[in-house]
């Protein structure tokens, strides 16, 4: 097919060139380099996915049965009906690894309504399944794209549905068909969209193979370089998918390790805000909005557009910031030059993959954004909610003409769990002190927590029900003893100031990112809080750190004590600052 094609995409390739011995082997290197950094999971491993999938669609299908019997259907209509089970994202790429996730699509037709599928299918699930196999199922109804999180057999699968206006689902049905659209709700068009692009990106690539190679190790970079994080700013799988799916187009008869090589070239030289695109945008008779700088003011301010092939075609990056758009073309540049010098033989790719300096070296200055919750159940929802206002307080700060070169998001939270006293302890907690962390739960980051709650609500999430107490009190752990349990989720922000630059007050824009915080009508202060903290790199928390690095330490200028100034001034939160929530004389 590939000696056939002479243009994939929008534009014709750049080289129809073979890949020479030592391009194959720098390949080689490659996927040896990826092996060892545990980027394959072993055979049995993927058979066991392969078996949780074959199961869920025969759970799916009498699932279906089962709806349209309770509602009186005839046989003949039961007996055609179907249902089916479709992936997306890293899964259905091929790109997925030790303890990924299956981002799972279930459709049915049209007798079956999302309601039947919260109500009905895990009961059914847990009918047809061995004892012990679903280790943990969650719900998530009132997300904006409902969504049920199972833990299955040792695998993690993200269970989302959508209802098709047809009767019948066939095992042969293909999603791509614009014509399965009509009829069909919002909610139901983006639960359906993720298959529909992951499908369209494959069907877009000369060689499947190349092409997974080659994601796999610029998936593996930006997670290691912590430039992957839709939610804060920085591309999520699938645009990182659709930048290499468009080097692949570029390069039809390359390998891998060129792919990855042209990548870094072609991305580091892109003329933003031209968009990439895998094929040109389809505008079709079905009244939904489709991605076009042109009409909408909103699309023609996106920084680094990358556009999803499928109908309706939307911008996969269009929480990209100037500053993170700056961070993203440094990492790209500095890739670059590993790269060359790996085809020049003076680097190895496990130089490529090298691990971030965020916290080791990357600034002076931190923000410590700490949210914190008296229950584990109300914190997993507003943590989420505090991450999903991250990003507006970088642009708001952009924007506040405060003499900022960068405001760098970390791609990460940290949980930690601390247990109080009095309440002058979880005062202390709530302003980021670890004195009274449990020593016995280890921080962990929200991506090792996965908790699906905190991650819808990440995404922007403001219908998702808070839990309470008895009575509609707000609920809180504490023991007999009067020991209170708090949570805290601390997401870290980091600041490059401009040259020459000695202070900084940005008191607006943090007054106004905790308004937006706390205007959420679930907030409640006896139950959740808010504090942002201005942290010196030498007083970042040991656990942010890996064995290993080298945490910065304080100079012999900084440990000096400037006159009236005391060493409870110099980490506090920013509404002790002098004015309310300002920082100033950094220097």
């Amino acid at each position: 097919m590939a000696d056939k094609q002479t243009q994939w995409g929008v534009t014709g390739p750049i080289s129809m060139k073979a890949p020479t011995k030592p391009e194959l082997q720098l390949n080689e290197a490659l996927l040896a380099e990826l092996k060892k950094q545990n980027n394959f999971e072993t055979p049995e491993e993927t058979q066991t996915r392969f078996t949780v999938i074959a199961h869920l669609k025969d759970v799916t299908r009498t699932f279906v049965r089962h709806v349209g019997e309770r509602k009186g259907l005839p046989k003949s209509i039961l007996d055609s009906a179907g249902g089916n089970v479709f992936t997306f994202g890293s899964y259905r790429l091929g790109v997925y690894g030790p303890g990924s996730d299956i981002d799972t699509l279930i459709v049915a037709p049209k007798h079956v309504s999302r309601e039947d599928f919260f109500e009905s299918f895990p009961a059914i699930l847990e009918k047809m399944s061995p004892a012990g196999a679903i280790e943990k199922l969650t719900p998530v109804p009132d997300a904006h794209v409902p969504i049920m999180k199972l833990e299955y057999s040792g695998v993690d699968i993200d269970l989302i549905f959508s209802r098709l206006a047809i009767s019948t689902v066939p095992a042969d049905l293909k999603l791509t068909d614009n014509n399965l659209l009509r009829g069909l709700t919002d909610t139901d068009i983006m639960s359906i969209n993720g298959t529909r692009v992951t499908d369209e990106i494959l069907q877009l690539i000369p060689q499947s193979k190349t092409f997974r190679h080659a994601l796999r190790a610029i998936k593996l970079w930006a997670q290691r370089r912590a430039v992957y994080a839709n939610v804060l700013g920085f591309p999520g799988g699938v645009a990182w998918a659709m930048m290499v799916a468009r080097i692949c187009q570029l390069y039809p008869k390359a390998c891998g390790s060129l792919i990855v090589l042209r990548f870094f070239n072609l991305m580091s030289e892109w003329p933003w805000p031209q968009p990439i695109l895998l094929k040109n945008i389809e505008d079709l008779p079905l009244n939904h909005r489709i991605w076009n700088p042109k009409i909408y003011p909103s699309d023609a301010r996106h920084l680094m557009p990358i556009i999803t092939p499928a109908y309706p075609s939307m911008c996969a990056t269009h929480n990209i910031s100037h500053s993170t758009k700056k961070i993203i073309l440094r990492e790209i540049k500095r890739a670059k030059d590993v790269s060359t010098a790996i085809f020049n033989g003076q680097l190895k790719w496990s130089d490529m993959f090298e691990k971030h300096t965020f916290f080791t070296q990357g600034y002076k200055y931190y923000l410590s954004i700490v949210s914190a919750s008296r229950t584990k159940e109300a914190q997993q929802i507003w943590s989420g909610l505090v991450q999903s206002k991250v990003r507006k307080l970088v642009l708001s700060i952009e924007s506040s003409e405060a003499g900022i070169e960068v405001v760098h998001p970390f791609t990460k939270g940290f949980d930690r769990v601390h247990r109080c006293k009095t309440d002058a302890d979880i005062e202390m907690v709530k302003q980021g002190s670890l004195k009274f962390q449990a020593s016995d739960i280890q921080t962990a980051t929200t991506d090792q927590t996965n908790d699906i709650k905190q991650s819808v609500a990440a995404q922007g999430e403001s219908n998702i029900h808070m839990p309470t107490g008895e009575n509609g009190k707000p609920a809180n752990e504490t023991d007999e003893e009067g020991i209170s349990t708090i949570y805290t989720t601390t997401f870290y922000v980091g600041i490059e100031l401009e040259k020459d630059r000695k202070s900084l007050d940005i008191s607006m824009p943090v007054n106004d990112f905790k308004w937006q915080c706390t205007e959420w009508p679930q907030y409640d202060a006896d139950l959740n809080s808010i504090r942002i903290v201005h942290t010196r790199n030498y007083d970042l928390p040991d656990d942010v750190f890996e064995a290993g690095e080298t945490k910065p330490a304080r100079s012999k200028k900084s440990k000096q004590t400037k006159p009236n100034e005391t060493s409870a001034t110099k980490k506090r939160t920013l509404d002790e600052a002098g004015i309310e929530v300002r920082i100033s004389m950094l220097g």
